[in-house]
C-alpha cells in the first residue's frame, strides 16, 4: 500500500466524517489496512503507561 495515498485518505475522510459519499470514496483503491499491534505482544518496558491489574 502507499503510505502517502493512505495518509490524503485520513485527512480526507475526517475532513468529511458526516459525508459517507465521500468516505467510501478516499477508501476505494487503498489496499490492504493496516496492521495494528496486539497489546499483549508488546513488552512491559516499552509500554507508555501500564493499565488494568
Amino acid at each position: 500500500s502507499n503510505p502517502e495515498e493512505r495518509a490524503k485518505a485520513i485527512v480526507e475522510a475526517t475532513h468529511n466524517y458526516d459525508k459517507p459519499e465521500v468516505i467510501s470514496e478516499v477508501s476505494k483503491n487503498l489496499g490492504e489496512a493496516m496492521v495494528g499491534i496486539n497489546i499483549e505482544d508488546i513488552p512491559e518496558k516499552d509500554l507508555l503507561a501500564k493499565r488494568g491489574d
